[in-house]
């Protein structure tokens, strides 16, 4: 019986599994990153929105005072999913803070925040009316 020596490779043998296994890795990470970016983004537009709509629905209760102003705005903060911190009234206007709390898959993370202002638009008694025509047309031009 004659035995056959076996087939040496090269050095590499093997290295094509290490360069996947570590291509997977990183595509890993990358995922990992990019979901978490997109859960605190995602959780910011939530805690902004929830913020004007809580202000301005707390401006529309204005008339009836701070208790019932605030108690509207958290309620419209719950419903669009953000926690109202801060609410009050200055003259007309509604000032609120709101907080969205996100899960992210790596341990750096904290509540998304936002505030917004709403009330009556401020006179500016100084300013001069717009002239043109009030349907947006652009006037003829008269030849010379």
């Amino acid at each position: 019986m004659s035995r056959h020596a076996p087939v040496r490779r090269g050095g590499d043998a093997g290295g094509a599994s290490v360069w996947a296994a570590t291509a997977a890795a990183v595509l890993l990470l990358v995922g990992t990153v990019g979901v978490d970016l997109a859960a605190a983004a995602r959780a910011r537009h939530v805690a902004s929105a929830a913020a004007d709509l809580s202000a301005l629905a707390a401006a529309g209760q204005s008339v009836d005072g701070t208790a019932a102003a605030c108690a509207r705005a958290s309620d419209l903060a719950v419903r669009n999913g953000a926690e109202l911190l801060t609410c009050r009234l200055d003259g007309w206007d509604a000032l609120v803070e709101t907080q969205v709390a996100w899960s992210g898959l790596l341990p750096l993370r904290g509540p998304a925040r936002a505030r917004a202002r709403a009330g009556p638009a401020p006179v500016d008694a100084g300013t001069p009316p717009a002239s043109g025509p009030v349907d947006g047309s652009v006037p003829a031009v008269e030849p010379s």
